[in-house]
């Protein structure tokens, strides 16, 4: 990728993170899911590890060997021409250093932005706030490396498994938030936080952009607009929800003997129109 395009990318992606005017990232698992929500109107495109690595054929949780990732970096860019930014896991380093020369690969694979998460590969224990905070410093470093101002979405783990008051991680929440925006982050991610009071809170406390995981519960855009949410992903659920569908269809086929279940508004035509000239 042009490196002057790939800094204005960047750029563009760090201006859609607007308080009360989220960004709605798509999250894609291959260049052709990407290559549809571009279409739809998607200002940048997001990808989802667990679908990317299912498509892979690995299992989420960091299992999909880095030089994979990158290879889905590569094709995914070719095909698009919004913002990249890259569901990154935990940095695929065991160190900060090597978190650092994971990022510039991605990076100079053509992604933009970064999701760090905070937690052990998997969905493990949380790392120490110094540990996290030295990841998210690391990517920093790599952009700067690379001259390109990759945005750092620092996704933050406490309420990931918590099925208690959703208020009890907050102060923890917070005190991780702060150090990673200190860090380098652009943007901070409280996935699983659902409970609009405790998001209210979180939202109101910080001063910095907050990423939202929407799903059939969360409301509309505009009621998280209304919260202050700056950006709203929805991980995995693009992917589940094709092959769902896609399950359905082939059980019917299968146990049934049923076609019917092959119907779809959205054509071969379609299909192909998506890379005319690519």
């Amino acid at each position: 990728m042009d490196k002057f395009l790939q800094i204005s990318q960047a750029q563009v992606l760090r201006n859609t993170h607007e308080k009360g005017n989220p960004v709605v990232l798509p999250n894609a698992w291959n260049a052709g899911s990407a290559r549809l929500f571009e279409s739809r109107g998607a200002r940048a495109i997001a990808t989802t590890s667990g679908g990317v690595a299912w498509s892979l054929g690995y299992g989420d949780g960091e299992q999909l060997p880095l030089e994979e990732v990158l290879a889905n970096i590569r094709r995914t860019v070719r095909v698009i021409k919004v913002p990249l930014t890259v569901d990154f896991e935990t940095g695929y380093g065991l160190d900060a250093d090597a978190v650092e020369q994971s990022v510039q690969a991605a990076i100079q694979a053509g992604a933009v932005g970064v999701n760090i998460e905070d937690a052990q590969p998997g969905h493990g224990p949380l790392r120490s706030i110094d540990d996290a905070a030295q990841r998210i410093a690391a990517a920093r470093r790599a952009g700067a490396k690379t001259g390109v101002p990759v945005v750092i979405n620092a996704r933050i783990d406490a309420w990931m498994g918590h099925d208690g008051n959703p208020e009890e991680p907050l102060g923890e929440a917070l005190e991780r938030a702060r150090r990673y925006v200190e860090a380098g982050a652009d943007c901070v991610y409280p996935i699983a936080l659902t409970d609009t009071k405790t998001l209210t809170a979180f939202i109101q406390a910080l001063d910095a952009p907050v990423n939202v995981l929407a799903g059939p519960q969360t409301g509309t855009v505009a009621d998280l607009a209304r919260l202050g949410v700056a950006r709203i992903t929805v991980g995995t659920r693009l992917a589940v929800l094709a092959l769902e569908n896609a399950d359905r269809a082939v059980r019917d086929m299968l146990k049934a003997g049923r076609f019917d279940g092959l119907d779809s508004s959205f054509s071969y035509s379609d299909a192909q129109g998506l890379f005319a000239g690519n």
